[in-house]
């Protein structure tokens, strides 16, 4: 276990195969409106639905990457931006494979994110995953954390 001066050994990053915390991204999902307010960023709503999806489905592989470079690809910085540090607010800029998709219906595309959070949380956490184009290799636990992460930062971004 790597120790982290400040950080408690108890606390673990929430995870998408948790059925808590699936349930928790569902239902604020559900109350993700167009209205909802941004809190800091340049995304809009409709936007993020777009962008959560398109993270999702490159947790599957579906959405092709680059190869991942950079420090952050590699062990401990990626363990700790994944499970441990907070992301800042409107500082960081995910990669350009994470905004393939355009806004279409606001309905259809939240349906499509709620779809692809419960298609993720039934996945084998043990089985093969992709490499993230920011965090490298990741391992399926890695990617249950990211992704909660990811899709709670979004939320909090607009107060959902």
């Amino acid at each position: 276990m790597v120790r982290i001066r400040g950080h408690n050994p108890e606390f673990r990053m929430r995870s998408l195969f948790e059925p808590a915390a699936r349930d928790d991204v569902i239902a604020r999902l559900e109350r993700f409106t167009p209205e909802c307010e941004r809190q800091w960023g340049k995304l809009t709503p409709h936007m993020t639905l777009t962008h959560l999806a398109d993270q999702l489905r490159m947790a599957f592989g579906e959405v092709r990457c680059g190869p991942p470079r950079g420090a952050l690809s590699h062990w401990p910085l990626n363990y700790l931006l994944i499970h441990v540090v907070p992301w800042p607010k409107g500082k960081a800029k995910g990669p350009p494979d994470a905004f393939r998709t355009a806004p279409s219906d606001w309905a259809t595309d939240r349906a499509a994110v709620v779809a692809l959070v419960q298609r993720f949380a039934a996945a084998d956490p043990a089985g093969s995953w992709p490499a993230n184009p920011i965090f490298g290799k990741l391992s399926g636990h890695d990617w249950g954390a990211l992704c909660y992460k990811h899709l709670d930062h979004h939320l909090r971004q607009f107060s959902c």
